[in-house]
């Protein structure tokens, strides 16, 4: 029978799986350690643009980037989140 074709008999749950069946843990939402991310995912956690990211970092008041090789960089995800966690507790106002 091909893998993605439903035996008539067998149950499923809601979820999908088959009862008795051992089920797959619940990917963690917490930044794993170590994780780089690109550009176009640090825009998305912080809500500003490249322009701003760069201005920042050049302040010093945002985490630094790690160079991948010639053309590319990725920050680390937990700084990333820290730095977020910050500006949330201090409103913004260490610009």
């Amino acid at each position: 029978m091909h893998p993605n074709t439903r035996h008539p008999h067998a149950t499923t749950t809601a979820s999908g799986a088959t009862p008795g069946a051992p089920q797959e843990p619940a990917p963690a939402m917490a930044a794993q350690p170590g994780k780089l991310i690109r550009l176009p995912t640090v825009e998305s956690l912080t809500g500003l643009k490249r322009s701003s990211i760069y201005g920042l970092m050049r302040a010093r008041t945002f985490p630094g980037s790690v160079r991948l090789s010639v053309r590319a960089v990725a920050w680390r995800e937990s700084e990333v989140l820290a730095w977020c966690a910050e500006r949330t507790k201090t409103g913004g106002a260490n610009v």
